[in-house]
This record gives C-alpha cells, sequence and structure tokens, in this order.
C-alpha cells in the first residue's frame, strides 16, 4: 500500500466523505503530494500539500498552518503586493517558477533543494480543509498540535519540524509552543503578534477594526465550498477551496461571527487568553523577526516573544519595509535557512554564534545592519522630554511644569488633538526601542480614547514619514490608550513599557484628573542633526497630511496612514461617551513627559 493509499484509507475510516483524492507527482524536481489527509481527534480531515525532494530519504520539515488556502499562488490572491514586490525586489522571484508561491508561507522551490520537506496545511474550514473556521481558537491550535506531530512521524521525516511563515503563520506559531509539541524542534516568527487583545483586538482597550474586514477579504474568499469564487490553483486547475460547492447559507454556519465575537469581549478576558501565548510554556528555540513599520499589529509580539518567552535558545531581528518583503528577499530567506539548518538539520554553520539581536537600524533614508546582545538595548539613555503647554515644545531633562504654574490644553475628544516638539536637534539623534508617555487627563465626559503618535520633521518642518509593513507613509511610532482601561499591572510594567490589566472599566467623572501611562511601541530611527522629534496627542487615528497612500487589493480602506488597522468602529466609540472635550493638565504634581530610548554610539 502506498503512503497516499494509506492515508486516504485512514482519511475514509476517520469518516470522512470522499469528496478529495489525494495524488502526487514529480514535477520541478520535487516530490508533490496533494490534499494529504490529516485527522484531527474529532474525525475532522484537514488537507496538505506536500514538498519534498526527489532522492528517498527522511527530511527536516518545514511547516505552516493557516487559512489562506495553500493552493492559491501569491500572485492570484494577492497581485499588487506580488507586483510591488517582485519589481522593487527582484531577488524574490528569482530562481523559482513561482507556480507554488503562495502568500506568507515559504516558496518550496527555494527550500527543497536544500533537502526540506515542506508541508502546507489548509486550517480548519479554509481551502480544502472543511470544518467550522474559529481562528485562533484552541480548537485551531490543537490541530495545529496534531498536524505537527504528524508531520514528525511520517515515513519521509527525521522526525525534526520547523515552523515558519508571516503574520497569521507566524501568530499561531506562539500559541501552539506553548503546548509543547513534541516534535517541534524550532520555530521562526516572522512578523507575528501575540497577545490577541493588547497586539490585535484591542490597542490599549480601543477596539480594533482590521480583523472584521480581514475576515471578509481574506477569509471568507478562500473559505472551504467557495467554489469557483475561491478561484483555482494555476499549477493543477482544481478549485483551491475544496471540491464541494455551498450556498452562502452553508457557508455562514460553518463560520464564527468573528467581528461580533470579538466586539463581545471588551475586556481582557478568558475568550482572548485562550488566543494568546503562554510565555512561560514557549521553550522551543525560535527567531522572532519584527517589523519596525508594523505599527498596529506586526512588532508588539515579536519584541514581547523575545523578552518574556522562557526560551533559553532566542534570537531577534527587525527590519523594515513592507511586511511580506524582506521574508521573501534572499536576505530573509537566507537569515531562516541559516537558522532552520542549525536546529534541524544539525549543521554546524556557526548560528551558535550569531548576535541574539540583529537590527536593521532605520535612518531618514537607509537602514544600517548592527548587532547586539540583548533587548531592550543595555545601554539605553532613558531620556524624559516634558511637554510645555504654553510653548507647545519637548524639552529634554528638568522637571517640566513648574510645581506652582498650572495650566491646561483642551481639544475635540474625536479631533487631531495637540502636537509637541523638540527643537532642531544638535546633533544625530538614534532611538530604538520602546517609548512611553505619561499625560494627565480629564474629559467632559465618563472617558476618553488617547492616540499618540511619535513624528520626526525635517528642518522645513514637513513631516518624514517610512514605508511601513502596510500603509506608505507610516509615522515613526504610535500608543494607544482608553482613559477607562488606565489600570496597571505592577508586576510587568516597567517605566518604558506600561502594561495594563485590561480587566475592569474605571469610568472617569466629569473634570476628574487622571493620570495616564501610555505604551508606544517598539520603533527605530536615527534622527539628523537639525531634524525634530514631534509627538501629537489626540483623539482618532493618525493620517497622513501629504495625501493618500492608494489601495491594496486585500484591504477595504484607503491607505491615509495606519493602513487597515484603524479605530473607527462608532459601537467601540458611540457618540455622548467619546465626543465630549478632553483636556491635559500640567503644573502641580502634573508633570507629563515622555520617555524616549536614546542610544549612544558603540564605542569602537
Amino acid at each position: 500500500m502506498s503512503l497516499l493509499e494509506g492515508e486516504a484509507r485512514m482519511a475514509e475510516n476517520a469518516g470522512e466523505r470522499r469528496t478529495h483524492q489525494p495524488r502526487g507527482e514529480i514535477r520541478d524536481g520535487m516530490r508533490i503530494d496533494w490534499d494529504v489527509p490529516i485527522a484531527m481527534d474529532d474525525g475532522v480531515v484537514l488537507r496538505a500539500d506536500v514538498f519534498r525532494p526527489l532522492a528517498a530519504g527522511r527530511y527536516p520539515v518545514i511547516l505552516s498552518y493557516g487559512p489562506y488556502a495553500k493552493g492559491l499562488a501569491f500572485q492570484d490572491g494577492y497581485p499588487s503586493a506580488w507586483e510591488r514586490m517582485t519589481r522593487q525586489h527582484p531577488d524574490v522571484a528569482a530562481g523559482s517558477s513561482n507556480l507554488y508561491q503562495s502568500w506568507e508561507v515559504v516558496d518550496p522551490e527555494k527550500w527543497v533543494p536544500h533537502d526540506y520537506a515542506c508541508v502546507r496545511v489548509d486550517s480548519r474550514g479554509a481551502g480544502c480543509s472543511p470544518g467550522f473556521i474559529d481562528h485562533f481558537s484552541p480548537r485551531e491550535t490543537k490541530d495545529f498540535y496534531d498536524c505537527i506531530e504528524w508531520a514528525g512521524v511520517q515515513p519521509w521525516s527525521n522526525g525534526k519540524v520547523g515552523l515558519d511563515g508571516i503574520s497569521y503563520y507566524g501568530i499561531n506559531q506562539w500559541h501552539v509552543a506553548s503546548l509543547q509539541p513534541p516534535h517541534l524542534a524550532a520555530m521562526c516568527i516572522w512578523e507575528g503578534a501575540a497577545d490577541w487583545y493588547r497586539d490585535m483586538t484591542h490597542h490599549g482597550g480601543i477596539l480594533s477594526t482590521f480583523w472584521e474586514n480581514w475576515y471578509d477579504m481574506q477569509v471568507k474568499t478562500v473559505q472551504y465550498g467557495a467554489g469557483e469564487r475561491g478561484k483555482r490553483s494555476r499549477v493543477h486547475g482544481e478549485l483551491v477551496c475544496g471540491p464541494e460547492i455551498l450556498s452562502e447559507t452553508q457557508l455562514a454556519q460553518n463560520r464564527s461571527d468573528f467581528g461580533g465575537e470579538i466586539f463581545s469581549h471588551p475586556l481582557d478576558d478568558s475568550y482572548h487568553r485562550g488566543r494568546s501565548p503562554v510565555w512561560a510554556k514557549v521553550k522551543v528555540p525560535f527567531l522572532s523577526a519584527a517589523n519596525w513599520g508594523g505599527q498596529g499589529l506586526h512588532p508588539r509580539g515579536n519584541f514581547e516573544g523575545f523578552a518574556r518567552a522562557a526560551s533559553k535558545r532566542k534570537w531577534l531581528e527587525a527590519h523594515g519595509l513592507e511586511h511580506w518583503t524582506h521574508f521573501y528577499t534572499d536576505y530573509g530567506r537566507k537569515l531562516q535557512l541559516r537558522f532552520f539548518d542549525y536546529f534541524l538539520h544539525g549543521k554546524d554553520n556557526g548560528w551558535d554564534r550569531q548576535p541574539r539581536v540583529l537590527l536593521q537600524v532605520r535612518h531618514v533614508d537607509r537602514f544600517v545592519e548592527r548587532a547586539e546582545n540583548e533587548w531592550p538595548l543595555a545601554r539605553t539613555r532613558w531620556t524624559r522630554f516634558h511637554l510645555d503647554p504654553a510653548t507647545g515644545t519637548l524639552t529634554a531633562g528638568g522637571q517640566g511644569q513648574r510645581a506652582g504654574k498650572k495650566a491646561t490644553l483642551h481639544f475635540d475628544a474625536l479631533g487631531d488633538g495637540v502636537t509637541f516638539l523638540t527643537a532642531p536637534l544638535a546633533q544625530e539623534t538614534e532611538i530604538t526601542g520602546p517609548s512611553a508617555l505619561r499625560l494627565y487627563v480629564s474629559s467632559s465626559t465618563a472617558d476618553a480614547d488617547i492616540f499618540a503618535v511619535l513624528r520626526v520633521l525635517s528642518p522645513d518642518l514637513k513631516e518624514v514619514v517610512f514605508q511601513g509593513a502596510i500603509d506608505p507613509h507610516t509615522p515613526l511610532g504610535q500608543g494607544w490608550l482608553r482613559a477607562s482601561h488606565r489600570q496597571l499591572d505592577r508586576k510587568l510594567s516597567t517605566p518604558y513599557r506600561p502594561y495594563h490589566t485590561h480587566a475592569r472599566k474605571q469610568p472617569l467623572k466629569p473634570g476628574e484628573v487622571v493620570a495616564l501611562d501610555i505604551e508606544i511601541w517598539p520603533t527605530s530611527i536615527v534622527v539628523p542633526a537639525g531634524y525634530r522629534i514631534g509627538l501629537s496627542v489626540g483623539g482618532k487615528d493618525y493620517v497622513y497630511p501629504g495625501g493618500s497612500g492608494g489601495r491594496l487589493s486585500n484591504f477595504k480602506n484607503e491607505l491615509t496612514g495606519c493602513g487597515p488597522f484603524l479605530h473607527d468602529d462608532p459601537r467601540d466609540r458611540p457618540a455622548g461617551l467619546f465626543d465630549g472635550v478632553t483636556t491635559l493638565h500640567f503644573g502641580g504634581v502634573a508633570r507629563p513627559y515622555l520617555l524616549l530610548p536614546i542610544i549612544p554610539a558603540k564605542r569602537k
């Protein structure tokens, strides 16, 4: 009995209807098994494509599990991103037919020649895998665990499974690592958030509309049973969403009300904790790759994971550009290959001497690579910049507003707010790390949302923005906090990274002054002499003042500075509660400041 025949019989015994026909072929230098069945403990059978070398043998596995349809080519599912990436980075497409290149996972044509078996699993309810879609749920994480263990005992596997992928395919790595699958040997989390509440659904307690829109644009379009709506594989011509054709009613019955469920859990409760990692249990070796420009989703979890996971063998890398780009460039692919060669193949390639932290330090016009030993950097000069309400300036050092001189600034609670600027910098200044903002705030209503934006301005006061993970006009850094969520977790908070419990609401009394400690996500910039650092404090999402960033095929909204990571759901910010006046207070005990991570130059 062949491998595929045996697995087909296993699937049949598990109770699956014979609607799939697993099949194998040899092409483009690979042995490919399509739609291989993997039975879950509840009888649902997921489907995987397996790409492996032609020669018989046992190979380490690079595995991914996610909802984007394993058979859908990158250029068919995400044409605008593919066109931009391959035009600007021709090394991405070089050396491959790109027939098997899919969104956010490795290209098997560039991995199989290095003696890896690449396994792509369609997650439950998506692509060719039937079932009920419930993203990042404990059920999904258990499926992922079972897929890892399945791959670890196949006759073509050497028993070592590595996980690799971007975004969704990185996020769920943190989660499954918490379950400690025995065959999981290493993982590369490329721009993968971690904390379902703080990183993803509620920034500072404010609902992000990203996930509901993402669900419509990137998941429902490739749900199992979508038929021709989900397109066909450009390799074998089969439907990428399985052979069954389901009605819209049936499709709706087979998926969660994702946006509704997120909205119905406004606090960090068991729903969120069940979709987040347990850092003390993440012990597998890993490479965590963050994006400076991923404000709103992609950097925080990578830094938190590196700092908090229990693993003793962990590395951090940080870069810029679009969030899909460097995963596929020669720079990113070779970095991943060295990591996995060491842990999965056992090659003595020097990875054990790899610096624990590798930063592509951002300048206004380039990136400069630099090795470090820890995060945050030990030599950081944590510097307070005090906010002056009279002059609108940020001033380093001193005590801020004098104790006896009180002042206030008011702004529309849903408006742009106010901006503070440093004087032109006397010398080049590097900011690399997390930042924090202390404000003293009152509101004319029972709550207020604070949007904090770090900015860089040229000598002629034009804002310098950056290609972000999604948006081409991304500011230096962002932070958010709902005033009623101001309670801090004293054990996890640090001066440079406030950590909020989000366990209960503390409504404001109109006019009552409260202290707010706002986390601003990690970033990096070397600011030239003569430029200024800015801080904007307002009541709505940042909008780039220089015009539109256009649209991408996989997002609903126009790119205006925050990409798709917006906070504009009127149900979460109802009029009457959030459309009042917000007041910033200065003087007396109220001495607001911005804490920045200033990095002195390394001694040569």
